[in-house]
């Protein structure tokens, strides 16, 4: 019997034993059509661990007929690379189909090793292919991201790890030996957290665990083989930015619910509590702004707390102020007025300053005319008086647009009643 670990005796020998990617290997998929027409374009494939990406470079490779050579960014350098690329030469000059190159986690690799690919690429000496787990528009130079496609692996589905499960069940030359019963599946399929290989992983430490020759899988037995679940959290990583932007949204889209979850998520994982509680101050401002102003007065005073009180009582400061934000009315109103004063400032010369309104500190300042004719508000009743405040040019200008929530409305009005029709319809 073969001693090599499961998701290696179960790696697929053909495209059509692939799991999952369909959008990238099906009928239709980008990679299925470069096979049909033996062209392959330099790619990249970004997506999370265990999810075929290395598997689905092997089958290229083996289904167009083409050498693979393989390095890893974490053990390889630049003269590895020169290496590969006087191999792939040779095999090209006695007519040799052009090589696969799989560079594993290419976004390990420096600045200078990846300048040293480009030459490569741009003659078409070897078919790069990389993969990554981290953002490429982040970690992969510009000149070599324009001449590389990028396509995105998704986690398994629930469905595709089932296939994937039954599969070896049935398949493997150790696990077909023996009855699997299958009780539960939560965790299971919730550990795994669309990982085809730690699914497998948990699936052998099954098998290696029995006592007899009937497992029966149910959610306390995979718990026990585990002992804990790795958190699939990245503090530097990609899925770091799509937590905090599920967190965000969620907040934004007044769901307190998933608020709370998302934060339980992060804090769960080790997250800063302080870069949340930043977060969510630029969020009040931002999306619940003037529907609530008192948001950033509780995000802000949230952000405090945690700094002098920190974890783990942090986390109910910060879930009061995600609830208390995801439950306000929201306006974005002051976020689009400061962006549409700095567009009409970057696109507009630069107006003077109304006589009237420049601050007269000398008497010769008084004399050209500074401050003549300005009229303090409060001398007047309701502490309003009609005079104008935009530079020449810009009168009547509209930058800030009260949105449909009952303390901007409440504005509007007020603001109907001062200015008339000069920036608002009654």
């Amino acid at each position: 019997m073969s001693s090599s670990p499961l998701a290696e005796r179960m790696r697929p020998r053909s495209l059509d034993q692939y799991i999952g990617q369909t959008h990238l290997v099906g009928p239709q998929g980008p990679i299925r059509r470069m096979m049909r027409t033996g062209s392959l374009s330099p790619f990249i494939l970004w997506g999370p661990p265990g999810v075929g990406k290395t598997t689905l470079a092997q089958l290229i490779a083996q289904e167009s007929h083409r050498p693979f050579y393989t390095l890893s960014a974490v053990h390889s350098g630049v003269k590895d690379l020169r290496e590969v690329f006087e191999r792939a030469a040779r095999q090209q000059f006695v007519d040799g189909p052009t090589p696969v190159l799989f560079i594993d986690e290419i976004h390990r690799f420096s600045k200078s090793q990846q300048d040293s690919l480009l030459g490569a690429v741009e003659k078409g000496s070897v078919a790069l292919v990389g993969a990554t787990t981290e953002n490429p528009s982040f970690e992969v130079i510009a000149p070599l991201l324009s001449r590389c496609q990028v396509y995105t692996l998704q986690p398994l589905s629930h469905e595709e790890l089932q296939q994937l499960a039954d599969n070896a069940l049935r398949n493997d030359a150790l696990l077909s030996q023996v009855q699997f019963t299958l009780r539960e599946s939560q965790a299971l399929y919730g550990y795994a957290a669309g990982d085809g290989r730690r699914l497998l992983n948990i699936l052998e430490l099954l098998y290696n665990a029995r006592e007899s020759d009937t497992i029966e899988v149910d959610n306390a037995s995979v718990e026990q083989v585990l002992q804990t679940k790795t958190a699939r959290y990245d503090k530097q990583g990609d899925m770091h930015y799509d937590i905090i932007s599920a967190f965000i949204k969620s907040m934004r889209g007044s769901d307190p619910n998933a608020a709370v979850y998302w934060l339980a998520r992060m804090l769960q994982a080790g997250e800063d509590p302080v870069f949340v509680a930043r977060r969510m101050v630029i969020l009040a401002a931002e999306d619940v702004g003037l529907a609530n102003p008192n948001a950033l007065l509780i995000a802000n005073a949230a952000q405090e707390a945690t700094k002098s009180i920190g974890m783990p009582e942090a986390r109910i400061i910060l879930s009061q102020a995600a609830i208390y934000l995801a439950s306000s009315p929201k306006s974005n109103s002051a976020y689009l007025a400061i962006n549409r004063a700095l567009q009409l400032v970057e696109q507009d010369t630069l107006r003077d300053v109304p006589l009237h309104l420049r601050n007269a500190s000398t008497a010769l300042m008084k004399r050209l005319g500074y401050g003549k004719g300005y009229r303090y508000a409060h001398d007047y009743p309701e502490h309003f008086v009609d005079q104008e405040f935009l530079p020449e040019g810009l009168e009547g200008t509209t930058l800030y647009e009260p949105q449909a929530n009952p303390r901007e409305q409440e504005a509007r009005r007020w603001l109907l009643h001062c200015w008339g029709s000069k920036y608002y319809k009654s």
